[in-house]
């Protein structure tokens, strides 16, 4: 039996203060990649064998970052899978839309839509969204967003269709009257999370500041917990790109430079060369610091620390990110955020894709990168992972589908969309659990008397499967093997019956 040993390293906060602090500046123009908007078994990159340097147990963080679990295991959460689609489609996606009955979506509402002129609301489509989602059982959460109209003055920077940067609102009694009416509305339908804003580090999305967010988040999540005594107050969720820099600085400040760098390079290895010079290949400590300091990088730096601090002061309920980067980098990625939100703030991944603009790779890899990347943003303890786009849109602005999907744009299933309904399927009604021993890599769906794993080796792994378990291509477990079995980079799908622990340390 061939294993993998894993190095540990130890943990330390990023402060909210220190980003703060050092990190004040406001942020500039984001491209296109930054408006669109984790955790796997491999290791944090080191500087030479890619193993991080540190041993021993990860320790708590000073901000009440949870200390993880050990190999093989993970603290189990309640999964919940989801898809994110374009509700104008919905005719060619509702087939499939009724296969995901008990997963998730969400839907972001925008007030200056839904009141063009100020008194005179239109909630209609809205209500045939939610009421559509509640037809094929999907549960339904929205992002309420500001926009710009009469509502917060000044005229528009930022345009994409009908959307538009939000701003601060002039009336925050009529924006507090706003957001009281949607919950109101939508609570008795169902819809029992709401986000506030989006992407907040893009000023394509928040032209305000972040003192200005601060007080517009604890507006709104007073109304929203006044108007819905089960509701959970979400904060505004970064872009995908912000992530890499926090990671960095975090590292960075516990002296661990060469890991910075490495991590940095990990996590943008797709970037590189598509926004002209604003992310490049670090080679040393000093462009490292650049990256960091830059407008944009401090922008983002300042807007981690505020959703650190939201979490913190309670003003949300849920941490959310957005994660669209390699699968490798979701380990890391989960050991910084369980280091800079408390251990009480469920962590959430509303949107999670693949960013690839190279069009190199086979569809086949496409496929099972989607499987891997939600088995470990899920095995790290995500509440939530919602996969984005379910389709892509040939006439969109991304024809060359840099982001991929479940779907052609048809409604014709891919084989992507089949592996994502096996894990779905999986998932009903079962909890959670990490799958990092015995060389395995993945994720475990346990239900009382059975689990469904999803997991492959990074090199070659012997495992022995007893009465009645099987191992299989993932979603055809009629074709299942059983006995002495050999997994390698290609994932498959185990039912067994006992617990995932059990199963490992049998091994």
């Amino acid at each position: 039996m061939t294993h993998r040993h894993k190095g540990r390293w130890p943990w330390r906060a990023l402060t909210v203060a220190a980003v703060a602090l050092a990190l004040a500046g406001t942020g500039c123009t984001a491209d296109p990649d930054e408006v669109a908007g984790g955790r796997s078994a491999t290791p944090l990159p080191s500087s030479d064998a890619g193993t991080p340097t540190g041993t021993g147990s990860p320790s708590s963080s000073s901000t009440g970052g949870s200390t993880g679990s050990p190999t093989g295991t993970a603290t189990s959460t309640p999964a919940a899978l989801g898809a994110k689609w374009d509700w104008g489609r919905y005719a060619e996606f509702e087939p499939f839309l009724r296969t995901m009955s008990g997963g998730r979506t969400y839907y972001e509402v925008t007030w200056c839509d839904v009141e063009e002129s100020q008194g005179a609301r239109d909630w209609g489509t809205l209500d045939r969204i939610v009421e559509r989602s509640r037809t094929v059982g999907v549960t339904m959460m929205l992002k309420l967003r500001v926009g710009r109209c009469w509502a917060t003055g000044g005229d528009a920077q930022y345009e994409r269709g009908r959307k538009t940067e939000s701003a601060m609102p002039l009336d925050m009694a009529a924006y507090r009257g706003w957001v009281r009416d949607a919950v109101t509305r939508y609570s008795g339908r169902g819809v029992h999370e709401y986000a506030i804003e989006n992407e907040i580090n893009s000023k394509s999305f928040w032209a305000g500041t972040p003192q200005e967010f601060a007080t517009l988040a604890a507006t709104a999540a007073r109304e929203i917990r006044a108007a819905d005594r089960n509701a959970r107050v979400v904060d505004a969720g970064l872009s995908s790109t912000t992530y890499g820099y926090g990671l960095s600085r975090w590292l960075l400040d516990q002296g661990r430079e060469a890991d910075a760098i490495a991590a940095y390079n990990r996590y943008y290895q797709r970037r590189f060369g598509t926004r002209g010079d604003k992310i490049v290949e670090i080679r040393d400590r000093a462009g490292l610091e650049r990256a960091l300091t830059s407008e944009q990088g401090a922008r983002n730096l300042t807007y981690l620390a505020l959703m650190s601090d939201l979490a913190r002061r309670k003003v949300v309920d849920v941490r959310q990110i957005h994660f669209y980067e390699t699968y490798g980098s979701v380990p890391a990625l989960f050991s910084y955020l369980r280091a800079t939100t408390p251990t009480s703030t469920p962590i959430e991944a509303w949107e999670v894709g693949r960013f690839d603009r190279s069009g190199d790779s086979e569809s086949v890899e496409r496929d099972e990168e989607m499987l891997k990347t939600m088995s470990m943003v899920l095995a790290e303890g995500a509440a939530v992972a919602i996969w984005l786009p379910l389709a892509f849109d040939p006439q969109g602005r991304n024809s060359d589908e840099p982001r991929y999907g479940l779907l052609e744009p048809d409604g014709r299933v891919r084989e992507s969309g089949r592996l994502f309904q096996a894990m779905l399927d999986a998932s009903r009604g079962a909890r959670a659990v990490k799958v990092d021993d015995a060389g395995l890599t993945g994720v475990a769906f346990e239900k009382p008397g059975s689990t469904t794993a999803f997991v492959w080796a990074d090199d070659t792994a012997t495992i022995e499967l007893g009465a009645g378990e099987t191992a299989s291509a993932v979603g055809k477990t009629a074709e299942g093997r059983s006995g002495r079995v050999t997994v390698d980079g290609q994932p498959v799908q185990l039912t067994l019956k006992s617990p995932v622990k059990s199963f490992l340390e049998a091994q």
